[in-house]
């Protein structure tokens, strides 16, 4: 069928309307009338994939990927980066109305960095393919469990994206091939850290082989038997540290592999910047983090004269951040604690009264439990980072029409380009 794309959803997919039905249709953008192959037919929505662009929109751009429409990594570079931006506004700001029944004062400026080479972490899947006789190393198919047959990636940061090629033939060599299912990637500031997930103890022979990748790449190389707990350094042979630094505060952190780190470091500390610019800090002022991870807010707070009590449920992420803390000469104004703050009886939650800001970098689910105890006499001043625009707005509907704040400012923190997926940031006031 042939249709007039009216919108953007959060999956971007265009947004079209035929006899009393959604219709969702991947490869389209607003305005576009397109031709539709319907591929799943529901009571109230149809999806589809466009098949011909009768006018392709002003937005539309070749992407640059050879992989894209197959691959899962990315779903906008068919978009310029203009249009990326106001279409995840559109999806914060609809979310926030719709769910929340708030709408802020002020839309502040996107936060935006580098549109390609950002992703500084990331998991790659390997899979021996006997049909084709080679491994592959890439991202999944979209919305499938096969893995992209990629030479290269965009939006890795591109030394990383040059070895594709030769991991698949490393890999094509092991013993234990067909046991490899994945890779995890982590940049740092010096360093470059892969982790091969193995099913299967590797051979001597493939050791050898890992070494010897690693040190022709001057590349860390981990292997993981199983959890977080088995992974283990085999190149080089000392110890290596990765790290990332928010330059504009003089502060550098050390993470471990299977730590919580942004993947887009240009794009966290511009996003720090602006957190500790909405939270108006006073010397002395009281500021609780909560969802602290391995202190990326805190010790910005701390080097501003703040004085922060974090929270976060992963014991090894508090310790890291007291680690980091005295790297950086602040743990005389930081103190860490690890609870879980998905319990109404945490103990954090007693102390929410006493505090004058409040910063919150929850995960997907949002931060219900804790919004719910901040009350009417909580905060002056709450900044919320947020993964998830539907929990942001669920959260923010209830501390705006049942606590008594205003939300005077939000904006989308662009962490992912090139997909649909929207992080922002919101600052609300007493």
């Amino acid at each position: 069928m042939e249709v007039l794309i009216e919108s953007v959803d959060h999956e971007a997919r265009g947004v079209a309307r035929s006899a009393n039905k959604v219709i969702f249709v991947e490869n389209a953008l607003p305005q576009e009338v397109v031709n539709v192959e319907i591929k799943r037919r529901k009571p109230s929505y149809e999806t589809g994939v466009s098949t011909f662009i009768k006018n392709p929109s002003s937005s539309r751009i070749k992407p640059r990927c050879e992989s894209f429409g197959v691959c899962g990594g990315c779903s906008f570079q068919h978009v310029d980066p203009r249009t990326q931006l106001a279409i995840k506004q559109r999806v914060l700001e609809d979310a926030l109305m719709r769910i929340g029944r708030v709408r802020p004062e002020q839309m502040l400026s996107p936060i935006s960095g580098p549109s390609f080479e950002y992703r500084t972490r990331a998991r790659l899947s390997s899979r021996y393919v006997h049909k084709k006789q080679k491994v592959l190393v890439g991202f999944r198919e979209k919305g499938k469990s096969y893995v992209v047959d990629m030479m290269s990636c965009e939006v890795l940061p591109s030394h990383v994206s040059s070895l594709l090629p030769e991991l698949r033939v490393l890999l094509d060599s092991f013993s234990i091939r067909e046991r490899v299912p994945q890779i995890e990637v982590a940049c740092g500031e010096k360093t470059t850290v892969l982790a091969f997930r193995v099913l299967e103890d590797p051979s001597e022979t493939d050791l050898l082989a890992l070494r010897q990748f690693g040190q022709k790449h001057q590349i860390v190389i981990f292997i993981q038997r199983g959890g977080p707990a088995t992974l283990s350094q085999i190149y080089p042979e000392q110890p290596t540290a990765l790290t990332y630094s928010l330059p504009d505060m003089g502060l550098t952190f050390e993470f471990g592999l299977s730590e919580f780190t942004q993947v887009n470091t240009e794009v966290n500390s511009v996003m720090v910047r602006r957190a500790i610019s909405l939270l108006e800090l006073e010397v002395g002022d009281r500021v609780a983090d909560m969802f602290c991870g391995l202190g990326n807010f805190s010790l910005a707070i701390a080097r501003r004269g703040g004085r922060v009590f974090g929270i976060e449920s992963n014991q090894e992420l508090i310790e890291r951040a007291a680690y980091n803390a005295e790297v950086n000469g602040l743990s005389d104004r930081c103190e860490f604690l690890a609870a879980n703050l998905f319990l109404e009886g945490c103990p954090g939650y007693k102390n929410l009264n006493a505090i004058d800001k409040l910063l919150i970098d929850p995960p997907r689910d949002g931060a219900k439990e804790l919004i719910d105890c901040i009350g009417t006499d909580g905060p002056k001043r709450i900044v919320y980072v947020s993964c998830n625009p539907a929990t942001l707005a669920r959260d923010s509907g209830v501390l705006v029409n049942e606590h008594g704040y205003r939300l005077i400012s939000a904006s989308i923190v662009n962490m992912f380009p090139q997909t649909s997926h929207v992080e922002s940031i919101a600052c609300f006031q007493k």
